[in-house]
């Protein structure tokens, strides 16, 4: 799928949601999640096998990015977990989709587990980078290592006044060096940083950006149309659906080590693959990677790989 694929459009309760499609209307459909600050650009080197391997792919923009808008100015504009969540719930009932393969990393990784977590009927399989991504926002005000500390620098700058400015002024050039820390090895070029960067532009972008970071560490209320998710959130739940965990050893913003105990977190068939030199993004420095684990969780039980 290529950045000049059509955008399609559906409603939910607040969003229109635009999204990309390939693939034959009745393959399994898969669900690829972009995170912050991606786009759908991210999953072109996966969408075209999923699409010729008979998948229905569907790569939607989140919130605040790309063509996706809300419906009514007056909806808050809130980026925390249960939002994102309930939103790729929506999508699923919006498209007559009664379950599917979801696949995401950094934010859309989230979303996909908070629907694995809560909506397990809807999940055929998840895979997910970085592991269990639901946030713990009770505990997140105890420090961590230093070392993961110094990688979070960017999130206590949002919680400030000056970091909201800052975003809103430099967005393009702070997202830029967001993607060169947190994927060293990757040498994107500026037509392919480019690319993603329009979908910043969203009129909502920061607003939901600085509201997602002092969301998780409590210091912003959330949306109470979502109190009753992040309730059950809290309780950290599990996850019973097949889960392919993926973690690039280069993440320069997740190191591995942290996503080492997260098998606890996972009630189904669960693997955990690692790697070698990949950074955050993924499905756009791994896209082989990511398709294999996607296909192995469509496999029936048995096959050979």
């Amino acid at each position: 799928m290529a950045s000049t694929s059509p955008i399609k459009r559906v409603s939910t309760s607040v969003l229109d949601i635009a999204y990309e499609e390939a693939g034959p209307p009745g393959g399994a459909p898969v669900l690829l999640m972009h995170g912050f600050p991606y786009d759908p650009r991210a999953f072109d080197g996966v969408v075209g096998p999923l699409a010729t391997a008979g998948c229905r792919v569907i790569v939607p923009y989140l919130r605040g990015y790309g063509e996706t808008r809300f419906l009514s100015p007056r909806t808050p504009r809130s980026g925390q977990q249960a939002a994102i969540g309930k939103d790729l719930l929506e999508l699923l009932d919006a498209l007559e989709l009664p379950s599917a393969v979801l696949v995401g990393f950094d934010w859309g990784g989230r979303a996909a587990c908070v629907v694995a977590a809560l909506w397990p009927h809807r999940v055929r399989g998840l895979v997910s980078s970085n592991g269990y991504a639901i946030q713990n926002i009770a505990a997140a005000r105890i420090p961590a290592p230093a070392e993961h500390e110094a990688r979070w620098w960017y999130q206590y700058y949002f919680h400030t006044e000056r970091g909201r400015a800052g975003l809103e002024a430099h967005r393009e050039e702070f997202c830029k060096l967001l993607w060169r820390l947190w994927s060293p090895n990757w040498p994107f070029d500026d037509a392919t940083y480019r690319r993603t960067a329009a979908s910043f532009e969203n009129p909502d972008f920061v607003d939901i950006v600085i509201h997602s970071y002092r969301h998780r560490f409590g210091y912003a209320p959330g949306d109470p149309a979502y109190e009753h998710i992040e309730t059950q959130l809290a309780e950290q739940p599990k996850i019973p659906v097949p889960t392919i965990v993926l973690h690039g050893e280069g993440d320069g913003v997740m190191g591995p080590e942290e996503s080492a105990d997260h098998a606890r977190f996972f009630m189904g068939p669960y693997e955990r693959r690692l790697i070698s030199s990949v950074g955050h993004d993924t499905p756009q420095e791994a896209p082989a990677a990511v398709t294999r684990a996607v296909l192995d969780l469509l496999r029936p039980p048995g096959a050979q790989s």
